[in-house]
């Protein structure tokens, strides 16, 4: 036991001299022995086409996963994204049907999603820091209220959008790479400045670690959090505009059913601390990878569609014990 103490801690060390961080190069070291076995267990894993629709599927919850980092490093947690996106998608199909112009209808829509669900987003925030209400509640509270409110909206119909252009921008490619996935890895830059190299980054991760310390050191605590409930709100915003587009129209039963599910669960598989803190804008794009290629892999080998979510509850529960061994 001590000489592997000894190997463990020598390993952590190297890493750390090269300037490495462990909770990023464990979950990318997963992602390169599960691309290795994927491609081995199916001769299609490895196709163009396949890899392409992982990657647009990866860039859905992927993108909504960022917004959510942002929250749970701060200390807490959105339950409310999946149904966000369902009633984010009709305001934005009923705002995109109701401009004549299909350019001007395509720019107003855009910003009718990115505003409310930043509003939405907004709402979580206030209830969590003016209402005093725990995140968790508050969250599933909303998550119910918005699946209601869009299925009232629309009367539980899907809704199809009008326009002869939008479809290209969800459904699209540029360089050969769709354009979610364009959209899923911009996002991913920004929010990674956002998170290290700014003053509300390093005030987040302060503030998630211990939000009385914060505030103690003069830190606007509830501005903070707001703002990280604020940006999942603009992440759905952006995700609902690809998928629906990419579908040319939402339906409020079933759009964004279980995306907190994966956005969490991509979250924590890439290493950021449930407990809030610290954690990784590049680690939940690899866990959001690595859910993508689970889910492809069991398409592929005909497993039970009935078993994902038996899959991803169980690489949540062991990426949490692996955190929890860490943290030890």
């Amino acid at each position: 036991m001590t000489q592997v103490k000894q190997m463990t801690d020598r390993f952590s060390s190297t890493v750390n001299r090269l300037g490495l961080d462990l909770t990023i190069l464990a979950p990318l070291i997963a992602l390169v022995v599960l691309l290795i076995a994927s491609s081995l267990a199916s001769e299609y894993f490895l196709n163009t086409r396949n890899l392409t629709n992982v990657m647009r599927q990866v860039s859905y919850t992927g993108i909504i996963a960022i917004g959510v980092t942002f929250v749970i490093i701060g200390g807490g947690i959105d339950l409310s994204v999946g149904s966000m996106v369902a009633l984010v998608g009709v305001l934005l199909l009923y705002a995109l049907n109701a401009v004549t112009d299909p350019v001007m209808a395509i720019v107003v829509g855009i910003l009718v999603a990115l505003g409310s669900g930043a509003l939405f987003g907004v709402f979580n925030g206030l209830l969590v820091t003016r209402g005093k209400i725990t995140a968790f509640i508050a969250t599933l509270a909303t998550m119910s209220i918005f699946r209601s409110v869009a299925l009232y909206l629309t009367d539980a119909g899907e809704v199809v959008s009008r326009n002869p252009l939008f479809p290209d921008l969800g459904g699209g490619y540029w360089l050969g790479v769709p354009i979610p996935v364009w959209a899923f890895l911009i996002l991913a830059v920004g929010a990674h400045i956002l998170l290290f190299y700014t003053r509300f980054g390093r005030h987040l991760c302060a503030v998630g670690a211990n939000a009385q310390v914060a505030r103690y050191s003069g830190i606007r605590v509830r501005s903070v959090i707001l703002g990280s409930f604020t940006i999942a709100g603009a992440c759905v915003g952006l995700s609902a505009i690809m998928l629906s587009s990419r579908l040319n129209s939402i339906s409020p039963s079933d759009a964004g059913v279980l995306y907190e599910l994966d956005a969490i669960a991509a979250v924590v598989i890439g290493g950021t601390a449930l407990s809030g803190g610290k954690g990784s804008i590049w680690g939940t794009v690899i866990g959001a990878l690595i859910l993508g290629i689970i889910n492809n892999m069991l398409n592929l080998l005909g497993v039970s569609p009935y078993l994902q979510g038996l899959v991803k509850g169980s690489v949540i529960i062991i990426a949490v014990l692996v955190q929890y061994k860490r943290q030890q």
